[in-house]
C-alpha cells in the first residue's frame, strides 16, 4: 500500500496517526479564506513530488496526479515486486479521482481571462482530466496493462477497487495498482462546497472539527490526499510469498437515483449495497466485526448512515465497532474509500480499531459504537468499508483476515 494523507505520508506515519486519533485538519494556508464561512483543511504541506519523480515530470504533471505516482511507487516498493523481473503487460491499473485536475483548470482560466490563451500553460489539456493520474503512473512506472480510471464523486475509490477485485477474480490478470487520489483544495473548487452548505465552520482550533456522530457536527472539512494499493491473486501472492494485510472478498454498489446532494431518507439502496457486498463475500452480517463508516460529519448522513448499519446488523449491532477515520483525515472526497480500505487492513493485520475523534457529545440519533476518541486492541475477522457519495452512490467493500 502507498498512502498520502493530511496526517502523515506513508503507511507507517498514517497509521501511527490514526491509532493516535492525530488530525491533519489546519488553517487553510494556500490561499486567503477571510471571506470564507470555512477556513479549514487537510491540507498535506510536507510533500515534494521530487521525491518520487524527476523535476522535469514533477513540473508538467498536476497535484492529484503526483499523489497516484507517490502512492503507487510506495505501493510497489511495499510489495516488494520488481517491475525489472516481470513483464510490464502484467500488471493493471485502476486508480481515479472525482474532481481531478480541476483547480489547475481554474487556475489557468484567470490567466486566461486576465493574459491571453497564449499565457496558459500549453500542456493544460493533458493534466486536468481525471484519468490523467491512471495515465501518469502507467507512464512513470512503464505499466502496460489493463487500465481503468473510474469517477464516481466519493465512490471513486471503492469503485476502483471494486472493479480491480473482479479483474483479478474473474482471472483477467494477477496484479492490479488500484485506488484513488484528490488535491481539490483550491479558491473555487473550495468555495463551491461552502455555497451548498456542507462545509464545517468550526474553524478553531482547526484540529476539533469534523466531528462525525457527534451531537454538533456541522459538516465535512475538505481535504485532499490518496492511496493505492496492489491488490493481487491469492495465489499468485502466496507463491512469491507476499506481504498480505488482509483479502478482499466481497464488492457490492447501488444508486438512489433521489437527489444530487442529499442520501434518500429511507437509506435502502445503502443497505442493499452492503447486503449485495456480503453476498459477494458469501457471508452473513453476523461475522463483521468492524466498520468503517463513510462518517462524512454532515447531519443527514451520519444519522441515515447509523440507521442502515442497525438494519444491517440488527441485535448485534452494539458489538460492532465503528470508525470514522474522516475525523482525522477529513474528507478527500474521491480517495476517502481507498484511504479507507488501507485503514482497515491495517486495523485487521495489527489488530487496532483506530478511534472517532472529536465524538464529544453523543446523539440519541447516533448511538452505536464509534470507538471514541482512543483506539481499541481487538482481533478482526471481518470488516465492512462504506463509501456514499454524493448523487446517491453507494459502494461497499468487505475485508477479511488472512489466515496464513
Amino acid at each position: 500500500m502507498g498512502v498520502v494523507a493530511p496526517n502523515g505520508i506513508g503507511v507507517e506515519n498514517f497509521w501511527d496517526s490514526l491509532v493516535h486519533g492525530r488530525s491533519g485538519i489546519k488553517a487553510v494556508s494556500r490561499f486567503d479564506v477571510s471571506s470564507y464561512p470555512s477556513k479549514i483543511a487537510g491540507e498535506i504541506q510536507d510533500f515534494d513530488p521530487v521525491d518520487y519523480l524527476d523535476s522535469k515530470s514533477a513540473r508538467r504533471i498536476d497535484r492529484f496526479s503526483q499523489f497516484a505516482v507517490a502512492c503507487s511507487r510506495m505501493a510497489l516498493t511495499d510489495s516488494q515486486i520488481s517491475l525489472e523481473k516481470i513483464e510490464n503487460d502484467s500488471i493493471g491499473t485502476a486508480i481515479g479521482s472525482s474532481f481531478g485536475g480541476a483547480p489547475q483548470a481554474e487556475e489557468q482560466h484567470s490567466i486566461f481571462m486576465e493574459k491571453g490563451l497564449d499565457r496558459v500553460y500549453p500542456l493544460l489539456s493533458t493534466r486536468f482530466f481525471t484519468g490523467s493520474c491512471m495515465n501518469n503512473v502507467c507512464i512513470a512506472l512503464g505499466i502496460k496493462g489493463p487500465c481503468y480510471s473510474i469517477s464516481t464523486g466519493c465512490a471513486t475509490g471503492a469503485d476502483n477497487i471494486g472493479l480491480a477485485f473482479h479483474m483479478i477474480r474473474d482471472g483477467k490478470i494477477d496484479l492490479m495498482l488500484t485506488g484513488a487520489v484528490e488535491a481539490p483544495i483550491f479558491p473555487l473548487t473550495f468555495g463551491s462546497f461552502g455555497l451548498i452548505g456542507i462545509l464545517s465552520t468550526k474553524n478553531d482550533p482547526p484540529h476539533k472539527t469534523p466531528k462525525p456522530f457527534d451531537k454538533h457536527r456541522d459538516g465535512i472539512v475538505l481535504s485532499e490526499g490518496g492511496a493505492v494499493l496492489m491488490v493481487e491473486d491469492f495465489h499468485h501472492a502466496q507463491n512469491r510469498g507476499a506481504k498480505i494485510y488482509a483479502e478482499i472478498v466481497g464488492f457490492g454498489t447501488t444508486h438512489d437515483a433521489y437527489h444530487l446532494t442529499q442520501p434518500a431518507p429511507d437509506g435502502r439502496q445503502a443497505e442493499k449495497a452492503i447486503r449485495l457486498a456480503l453476498e459477494d463475500a458469501t457471508i452473513p452480517p453476523e461475522e463483521i466485526d468492524h466498520v468503517c463508516a463513510h462518517g462524512s460529519a454532515t447531519v443527514l448522513n451520519d444519522k441515515l448512515e447509523t440507521m442502515v448499519i442497525k438494519r444491517i446488523f440488527n441485535s448485534k449491532v452494539k458489538s460492532i465497532l465503528v470508525t470514522a477515520t474522516e475525523s482525522m483525515i477529513g474528507h478527500p472526497l474521491g480517495a476517502a474509500g481507498a484511504m479507507k480500505v488501507a485503514a482497515s487492513a491495517l486495523a485487521i493485520k495489527l489488530g487496532i480499531v483506530p478511534p472517532t475523534i472529536n465524538y464529544e457529545h453523543p446523539d440519541p440519533d447516533c448511538d452505536l459504537n464509534y470507538v471514541p476518541n482512543k483506539s481499541i486492541r481487538k482481533e478482526l475477522n471481518f470488516a465492512v468499508c462504506n463509501s456514499f457519495s454524493f448523487g446517491g452512490k453507494n459502494s461497499i467493500l468487505i475485508l477479511k483476515r488472512f489466515l496464513g
